[in-house]
């Protein structure tokens, strides 16, 4: 019963059950009117009139009853008794007003197709049979006790089969309907799923993404953003507020969509981030697409790029130049060794070995950027592990050199290589000690750990008390093969440099009084929440 008496569709079935109670009602209403002030005085005298009357009036009080009682039901064993009571009783009214001659037999036909948008298949067919049955023997009964014609008959059985045309019709309807209305609910239900896909979709990526209208007001920020730009939460904020140099650049790009926009600096995590912008046209009020990248990991991912390319050429000319350099460097010994030469002879046999122990060492130092593994960053704390640093530092120098550690309260969590920081250290730390030696009997070298007051990021300076670096050499320092020592191979500090960005940290040489000093700018190792 309960699978054959009524349709899907809550909603649906309840706006037709509300239909279906107001035309009751209507029908009713007009029928006790026209019965009450004898507007149709021809409809009383050819039927029986108390009986139109009292069956009008039985008609209207017991649908107000049921919609009272029944406003809103869902059981099917209701809206089945509903379609019978309503059927019979108009049955009754087309009996009473006179059979076909009246209009009672078209509103029959439209309480039967009404009932079987509620009712399936079957039912719905047995609330039309009852109908055309009620039409047809009211019809046989009316013409015992009057005058009939042939016509009459036809009448008749025509509205007997509008019963079935009509639940038939109203069925075939409703089939489609639920057919359209089923695949509305599954496009919806894909569309909600791939909304749910694109937010998580837009919520994992890399990328920031905001979405600003025509008053720059943000409408969407990504996980992405919100980490990149440093807040907490955007949506509904002003960007001319919170960041008005995003504002400049979004400007020149409206004024010039090819120009390509310049980068911005978030002062409060030290991020530097690459803009773009595309205009949503169909989108309301304007809205523009903003994507931002962490420029940080674009250079991390060119200087790993660089990097394999430079250790593929150097692996490739390192052996055509090791080879003929070492027979040079062994002819050179055993020429040193023969009695024949005097000492100017084996004056320049000694700088051949020393010009060829200098080479040696820059195939070594380049041949490093080969050899050298893929960065593997670590969540890192810095205060444990440069205490760790500076104590085996310490164990390994000459009684000629000193090295001194401070570190400063805060939280020193980054994401680094532990190996190539000890390779980027130890290299600074020979640099500081090298220099101090030249005007000082006794070399020493300072570290100290900070945090930094502007950016909150970690930060490492390593000081020494030397003569310091001249200003016309500083914009040369990390220029591969440029040296201030005769002794160096000018590749110390761009490898450091190369690790330093591969690593998402930054290496610079900051002038002082009374020496040098190199400062290494680490990225946050804090999770985010």
């Amino acid at each position: 019963m309960t699978a054959e008496t009524t349709r899907p569709g809550h909603k649906q079935a309840q706006r037709l059950l509300r239909l279906y109670h107001l035309y009751r009602l209507s029908v009713g209403i007009t029928l006790v009117l026209l019965i009450s002030s004898n507007m149709d005085s021809q409809l009383l005298s050819l039927a029986n009139g108390e009986l139109l009357r009292s069956g009008s009036w039985l008609y209207l009080v017991l649908n107000i009853l049921l919609v009272v009682f029944l406003e809103n039901t869902r059981r099917p064993g209701q809206l089945l008794t509903l379609a019978l009571v309503d059927v019979l009783l108009l049955c009754a009214l087309f009996y009473a007003a006179g059979g076909v001659h009246s209009a009672i037999g078209n509103l029959l036909i439209v309480s039967v197709a009404i009932s079987n948008t509620l009712l399936r298949r079957r039912i719905g067919l047995l609330i039309a049979a009852i109908g055309a049955l009620g039409i047809v023997g009211s019809g046989f009964l009316l013409s015992f006790s009057q005058t009939t014609s042939p016509n009459d008959y036809l009448q008749v059985g025509t509205l007997g089969a509008l019963c079935f045309a009509a639940a038939l019709l109203v069925q075939g309807l409703i089939r489609r309907l639920e057919v359209s209305e089923t695949l509305a609910e599954q496009r919806a239900s894909e569309v909600v799923g791939l909304e749910a896909l694109n937010s998580l979709i837009l919520q994992r990526m890399r990328t920031g993404i905001l979405v600003v209208d025509d008053l720059r007001r943000i409408r969407l920020a990504n996980h992405s953003a919100l980490k990149l730009l440093d807040h907490g939460a955007l949506e509904g904020r002003s960007l001319d507020q919170d960041f008005p140099e995003l504002v400049e650049r979004l400007q020149l790009w409206l004024n010039n969509p090819t120009l390509r926009p310049q980068s911005l600096r978030i002062d409060s995590n030290g991020l530097e981030l690459q803009p773009s912008f595309i205009a949503l046209e169909r989108s309301p009020r304007q809205q523009t697409l903003i994507f931002l990248e962490d420029l940080a990991q674009i250079a991390q991912q060119a200087q790993q790029l660089k990097l394999v390319a430079l250790g593929r050429l150097t692996a490739s000319i390192s052996h055509e130049i090791r080879n003929p350099l070492g027979a040079i460097s062994h002819a050179a010994q055993l020429l040193q060794e023969s009695e024949e030469l005097n000492s100017a002879d084996r004056r320049l046999t000694q700088i051949i070995q020393d010009h060829s122990q200098r080479m040696n060492r820059v195939i070594e130092n380049v041949l490093q950027l080969s050899r050298r593994q893929q960065t593997v960053p670590q969540r890192l704390d810095l205060k444990p592990w440069l205490e760790q640093f500076v104590a085996e530092a310490r164990e390994a120098a000459t009684e000629t050199r000193q090295l001194h550690l401070s570190i400063a309260p805060g939280d020193f969590r980054t994401l680094m290589d532990p190996n190539q920081l000890t390779q980027i250290l130890d290299n600074l730390l020979r640099n500081a000690w090298r220099h101090s030696a030249q005007i000082n009997a006794q070399a020493q070298v300072w570290l100290e750990l900070f945090l930094d007051p502007h950016s909150q990021l970690p930060t490492l300076e390593v000081r020494d008390n030397g003569p310091g670096v001249p200003a016309p050499a500083q914009a040369h320092l990390f220029e591969p093969f440029f040296t201030t020592s005769p002794q160096g191979t000018g590749l110390g500090l761009y490898l450091s440099r190369e690790l330093c960005e591969s690593n998402q940290a930054r290496l610079d040489f900051k002038p002082r009084q009374g020496g040098g000093c190199f400062r290494i700018t680490f990225a946050h190792g804090r999770k985010q929440s």
